[in-house]
């Protein structure tokens, strides 16, 4: 086969995700695994047996509409404007797709073309890098340097070329737990109306949000018709495997996104959109009882860790927080979440495997509070043997 890779030289240096690695890590040596995002109790029971009600009475079994089913749709409309108060046709401003993360591959290559420049916050989710790389376009990286983590907007608009074409945004921001404010969001959608720019926001965390609540960019003058909001059912029913994601956007831009998607997946989740149609119209109550119960459990990873001598960084949103390993007298994150396992039987991420800007990650490492209480419990004393 001569001497070409097998993979796409785009592609090179994205092998088997850290998440894998860790997960494989945490299984093998029995350890606590606090390293990828998944809640170790499912969703409410009344959505779960929505799901099931589906399946035994054959809705969704076969190929469900490729836009997704109609009630999806329209409780996805009902819920931007329920919470944000913003109006969307669902009919031809919403798609339901397999996750976020096949949203965000549809959106990127749909909307990118070759030599195209994509600015994202960087550290930045793992399929960011991949999906701008699979589209042949540039990742540009704003770093969010810590304590604070919040973006330098003047190193924003230093950035932006002739050849930018879209800003890649996440917030509430996983790995680090910032959520824009709107001044921030603000500014930002000053510089895209400015420079004709679309934006790709990923706001899967949305409900997520511990004190400032979460402010989609779509509602800002002149954003509605550049933006593609990108959000899922995983991360707030707690239904991570069912893999029910949406997009929000103009007719145009989602007839775009749409024209990808469809070769990707086609349709996905059938009997489980039925049901995240009811999870999406919970009471409020159900909402609030969720952050409050995410609002403790951050709190007591947090005191853990700080006891353990971590330095802590302390997350507006998400379900994750990033501390530094430098007063514990470590430096390489990765070094120190491969030996974590058998030093105290917890795992962790490395955030430096999310940055292209090594040096600025490479003490940085991510927890997961999204767990049991006695599972965090138990991992605050086992970390405390360090």
């Amino acid at each position: 086969m001569g001497a070409r890779p097998l993979l796409n030289r785009r592609l090179a240096g994205l092998g088997t995700t850290i998440f894998a690695e860790m997960s494989a890590l945490a299984a093998a040596t029995g350890s606590i695994n606090l390293g990828q995002g998944f809640p170790d109790t499912d969703g409410p029971r009344e959505i779960a047996e929505a799901a099931a009600e589906a399946v035994l009475t054959g809705r969704g079994n076969q190929y469900p509409p490729g836009p997704g089913i109609p009630g999806l749709r329209t409780a996805i409309a009902e819920h931007q404007q329920r919470f944000y108060g913003l109006a969307y046709d669902p009919d031809s401003e919403v798609l339901v797709t397999a996750g976020a993360t096949e949203a965000i591959a549809a959106a990127l290559l749909a909307l990118l073309e070759p030599g195209d420049e994509v600015i994202a916050f960087e550290p930045f989710y793992d399929s960011y890098a991949a999906c701008i790389a699979m589209a042949g376009a540039v990742r540009v990286p704003l770093t969010l340097r810590q304590p604070s983590f919040r973006p330098d907007l003047d190193e924003l608009r230093s950035l932006i070329t002739p050849r930018t074409r879209l800003l890649l945004i996440n917030t509430p921001h996983n790995p680090t737990g910032t959520v824009l404010t709107p001044a921030e969001l603000a500014a930002i959608a000053e510089l895209a109306v400015e420079h004709d720019l679309l934006v790709i926001t990923d706001e899967v965390y949305e409900h997520l949000v511990f004190a400032t609540g979460h402010h989609p960019i779509a509602g800002l003058p002149g954003m509605r018709e550049r933006t593609v909001a990108i959000s899922s059912a995983g991360k707030t029913f707690s239904f991570t495997g069912w893999k029910v994601g949406w997009v929000t956007a103009s007719a145009p831009l989602v007839s775009a996104v749409r024209t990808a998607k469809q070769y990707l997946t086609y349709v996905s989740a059938g009997p489980f959109q039925y049901a995240v149609a009811e999870a999406l119209h919970l009471p409020d109550g159900y909402f609030d009882a969720l952050r409050a119960d995410l609002l403790r459990k951050r709190d007591l990873l947090a005191d853990g860790l700080s006891a353990a001598g971590f330095q802590v960084f302390s997350p507006e949103g998400t379900y994750f927080i990033t501390t530094d390993i430098t007063p514990l007298g470590e430096k390489d994150g990765l070094e120190f979440c491969r030996s974590l396992p058998e030093r105290c039987g917890v795992v962790a991420i490395p955030n430096v495997v999310f940055y292209d800007n090594t040096e600025a990650g490479r003490s940085l490492v991510r927890f997961t509070f999204c767990k049991r209480g006695e599972v965090l419990r138990e991992a605050v004393e086992r970390l405390g043997r360090l």
